[in-house]
């Protein structure tokens, strides 16, 4: 049991347990500055057919999940709408150039368009225009139709959101179809496996163990979770499959093993286990938990590992090594490890933006502060602290395009999991029931 109680000391801040307090802007490209953030986009309400209260229910709908969307994107800049033009604006037609580029507007590009609902089906029919092109204006002309449900209509908004993002935010894809796996306790106690849309929308349970779950971790397809499991009595990894919850085999490491991490590729899996001795270690496998190899050989703590995803020839992990816990980096081999962060306090929880330039922690600098999130760029080695006098904030996790990190804090008294633009602004709380931690953002998923 002293070995089991060790690593959960170490994981604690991770799993909204959280370290116990202890007693005894360099430029880097955020939020506000990757892409091309200064494009001004108009976005006209769209307009459903007359006399359909149906549609014009999920127009409603459609209208300001794609709002939200853009304007969390952190790729574009809306044109607040008490500077347009009054009248309806669904076609081409309706459309004059002129007016919507004349100072206080000043829009780059207009999306617009119309919606119908019938045979079970909403259709859109959106369009976005580079207004000031004097030919070929029109970059996006698409009929966009699901089925006429709240769902459907949030699913066609965000395919155009993500599509006027990709084409004018920088060419980064827009993230409004990933999702984010977490950890949810709704009774005291228990913890499951919960995953949600990236906005907090539709949140299911992905589990029903009545047990202790911990650290979800994507594959890089976004098909598969791995997670760390109290079901078989002491902490194993699992994994399942996210189309069916249909479980997949994940050989028994022995021994404590926690913090299951995917490499780029999804052919392995990293993850910290005691099998051969007191103190965690962090191993390598295949991604079925066969040919495990291991990586560190210490007297300490070693938990946490996170891939590279650019490279696939790095690991970040945590390790007590130095007397307290502190981020290191190695080769994917085990070698060259390396220190990153050498100011002190607990600096916990790795987690790798996708270009491979940067590294989100949690960091807790002194016995009187917070845990708060910093971001450190392997470039300059230096840290940018992006939450500030917010209760804890802890367990960062980049979206896939960088712009976007979700993260677990006690701002608001319990523990919730929200997002933010990398460079701290726009926070959004994501879940209210319960205690939520522990958030994972998914790559890319196959609609």
């Amino acid at each position: 049991m002293k070995k089991i109680f060790l690593v959960l000391l170490l994981m604690a801040s991770m799993a909204a347990l959280s370290y116990p307090r202890l007693m005894s802007q360099q430029r880097f490209e955020t939020g506000t500055t990757k892409g091309v953030i200064g494009v001004r986009l108009a976005v006209p309400e769209f307009q459903a057919e007359a006399g359909d209260a149906k549609a014009a229910m999920l127009t409603d709908i459609f209208n300001k999940v794609l709002w939200d969307d853009l304007d969390y994107s952190g790729g574009v800049t809306l044109v607040s709408r008490s500077f347009y033009p009054t009248g309806k604006f669904t076609d081409p037609g309706d459309i004059n150039p002129d007016v919507w580029t004349t100072p206080g507007v000043d829009a780059q590009f207009i999306a617009f368009g119309k919606a119908r609902a019938g045979g079970g089906r909403i259709s859109v029919e959106a369009r976005l225009w580079d207004l000031k092109t004097q030919q070929n204006r029109e970059a996006i002309g698409k009929r966009y139709s699901s089925e006429d449900t709240e769902a459907g209509a949030r699913l066609i908004a965000h395919q155009f959101a993500d599509a006027i993002i990709e084409l004018i935010g920088g060419g980064i894809r827009g993230i409004a179809l990933t999702r984010i796996g977490y950890i949810g306790e709704r009774t005291p106690g228990v913890k499951e496996l919960y995953v949600m849309d990236y906005d907090g929308n539709d949140s299911h349970a992905m589990t029903a163990y009545k047990t202790t779950i911990m650290t979800p971790a994507w594959s890089p397809d976004g098909e598969k979770i791995a997670f760390t499991s109290f079901r078989r009595g002491v902490p194993d990894i699992e994994i399942l499959s996210r189309l069916d919850r249909r479980p997949l085999t994940f050989e028994r490491a022995g021994g404590t093993t926690t913090t299951p991490a995917w490499s780029p590729d999804g052919s392995k899996i990293a993850f910290a286990t005691s099998r051969d001795g007191s103190n965690t270690e962090i191993y390598v496998a295949d991604w079925n938990g066969k040919n495990m190899r291991r990586l560190t050989v210490t007297k300490a703590v070693n938990i946490s590992p996170a891939w590279n995803p650019r490279t696939g020839r790095e690991i970040a992990f945590t390790s007590d090594r130095d007397g307290s816990p502190q981020i290191y980096i190695m080769d994917a081999d085990g070698t060259n490890v390396k220190r990153l962060v050498q100011e002190g306090g607990h600096a916990v929880e790795p987690s790798w933006s996708s270009d491979g330039q940067r590294i989100a922690f949690a960091w807790l600098k002194s016995r009187t502060s917070n845990f708060d999130i910093y971001i450190h760029d392997l470039a300059n080695d230096m840290n940018t602290q992006i939450t500030r006098d917010a209760g804890d904030n802890e367990r960062p996790s980049w979206a896939p395009d960088g712009r976007h990190i979700a993260f677990e804090s006690s701002r608001n008294g319990s523990r919730q999991i929200y997002s933010m633009l990398l460079n701290g602004e726009k926070v959004r709380q994501l879940t209210n029931t319960g205690k939520n931690t522990a958030p994972a953002w998914s790559g890319y998923i196959q609609q």
